[in-house]
């Protein structure tokens, strides 16, 4: 039986959404792929360093390790443990050079101790050594030993790949890197060395490290008295921020911060810096606080029999439980059947004036 179409693209859905672009494992580039393989054979190297010695008989175990140390013993343990099952490329790179690894172990490693530079650079030509880059190994800018001058990285360095242009590290621009940008400060150049540091955060430009070398003072700042000093943004005439805002003043700029709930309008944080109190609450030892309307000698409540409740800001008034609303006062409520009991017409208790009100009431 034919599947259905959607059954039939489930598969290939599934499949187009493992090998999206953003998911999928970037395949490394040649030199990538050679430089990883050498890092773990001299890793290899490393971990077999010694193996299976550490008894008492020294002599012996230096005459049997020297043996061991160049041996195919040991070259096929390092190579047994260079890739692991899923890394294909690692596999297909050391089966397809494996004679040449074997080579360099036996016969050139004393010759040739640096194995990256004998096998990538020199004999597969995937790499490039540090310094030099592209297709012919070319020094970078400002030179193999330091390129771009020590201030930022060479297009392709270490690669058959780049073009050899300079990405200068923040704080540096020009074509070797030696030149300071805008808001930083040559501390030292000379012919092989060019150093560039950070302004004080009040210069836009400057030609030293405080205040008073600022050629150009940057935003938020101004000159004063031959230094740029901070604007106070916050004492200006016409206050920046909104009317529940109090303003804060920080270096080269202003925050606009929220009032406290309980505020008209405020001079800083909370209930102890409003100017006026909301309806609700007033001044009690210079701060906002409630107002318990139920605590006054007026009655807040206008109905006989209703308790009076403070909430944060104003009260509310319900009758006791058992107890319902009408226009002037809290009365028995009715029996379910609609006849009114006895105790009816007898007025609220005190009793029932104070019980709380449930949890729905309020």
């Amino acid at each position: 039986m034919r599947p259905s179409a959607p059954a039939a693209l489930g598969p290939l859905l599934l499949l187009g959404l493992l090998l999206l672009p953003g998911e999928a494992t970037q395949k490394p580039t040649p030199c990538q792929g050679c430089r990883e393989l050498v890092d773990k054979f001299n890793q290899g190297m490393v971990d077999t360093a010694k193996k299976n010695f550490g008894g008492g008989n020294t002599a012996w175990e230096e005459k049997s390790l020297s043996k061991y140390e160049f041996s195919e013993v040991r070259l096929l343990e390092i190579v047994e443990g260079l890739c692991g099952s899923s890394d294909f490329e690692c596999n297909r790179l050391v089966e397809e050079h494996e004679e040449l690894l074997e080579a360099w172990w036996l016969r050139l490693k004393k010759e040739h101790p640096d194995l990256f530079e004998w096998f990538c650079v020199k004999t597969l030509k995937v790499c490039c050594s540090p310094g030099t880059y592209g297709p012919d190994c070319r020094a970078c800018q400002g030179g193999a030993a330091r390129p771009c001058s020590g201030n930022g990285r060479c297009s392709g360095d270490g690669s058959r790949e780049g073009d050899g242009t300079c990405q200068c590290h923040p704080g540096y621009r020009g074509a070797l890197c030696t030149d300071c940008v805008d808001g930083y400060f040559s501390a030292l150049r000379n012919a092989t060395h060019s150093v560039c540091t950070a302004c004080n955060e009040s210069c836009k430009t400057c030609s030293g490290p405080t205040n008073r070398d600022c050629a150009q003072c940057e935003v938020g700042w101004a000159e004063e008295d031959g230094a740029c000093v901070d604007v106070d943004e916050c004492a200006a005439e016409t206050p920046p921020c909104g009317p529940q805002q109090y303003c804060e003043n920080v270096g080269g700029s202003f925050n606009c911060e929220e009032c406290d709930p309980t505020c008209v309008g405020c001079t800083g944080k909370g209930p102890g810096r409003c100017k006026e109190c909301i309806p609700g609450y007033t001044k009690e030892s210079g701060q906002c606080a409630d107002v318990d309307e139920c605590a006054r000698p007026e009655k807040a409540c206008a109905r006989t029999g209703e308790n009076c409740y403070n909430t944060p800001g104003s009260y509310v008034c319900v009758c006791p439980e058992g107890f319902e609303e009408t226009e002037d006062a809290c009365v028995p409520a009715q029996p379910a059947g609609g006849e009114v009991a006895e105790e009816a017409t007898e007025e609220v208790t005190e009793e029932d004036a104070v019980r709380p009100p449930t949890r729905e009431d309020l």
